[in-house]
């Protein structure tokens, strides 16, 4: 059985403003962080709502091998995912429940890379993050969020 931790939380008012770190966040269930983007209608693919785009999860494992592996440095808010995990096996995730502190989530989809992250950074991240780009996820139980929270199966 595995265990991890919320390492970072972020969220940004507009698709391509910068992201803003907190020390702790609301999850609304069936909506999103509070104040984020995808929660208010003003994220890059809000045009093209869906459930999956709550929020947003990436392994800082994936950063850290993409340092290694790559000598690419992206830091967690240049990712434009939500939270960032420690210890988290995102990938396997997918059609599961599983709590962030006192919230419960649903791993909907594997998070696609995209071009537009690319355009972002000014960083050739698009193959690198194939397979590892994050996880999409809805909010089926929301609550107040903790950097440093426990992060568990359901």
């Amino acid at each position: 059985m595995w265990q991890g931790r919320l390492e970072h939380i972020y969220i940004t008012e507009t698709g391509s403003a910068p992201m803003r770190a907190l020390f702790e966040a609301r999850l609304i269930a069936g909506v999103g962080i509070e104040g984020d983007r995808y929660a208010t209608g003003k994220g890059f693919y809000s045009k093209t709502p869906r459930p999956d785009r709550q929020l947003t999860l990436i392994e800082i494992e994936t950063l850290e091998a993409l340092q290694r592996d790559h000598a690419i440095g992206l830091e967690p808010n240049e990712t434009r995912r939500n939270l960032t995990t420690r210890e988290v096996p995102l990938n396997h995730l997918v059609g599961k429940r599983f709590r962030v502190g006192t919230t419960l989530l649903y791993g909907a989809r594997l998070n696609v890379p995209c071009k537009y992250l690319e355009q972002m950074t000014g960083k050739p991240v698009y193959a690198p993050l194939i397979h590892r780009s994050g996880l999409n996820c809805e909010i089926i139980e929301g609550g107040v969020i903790r950097a440093g929270d426990l992060i568990a199966p359901a």
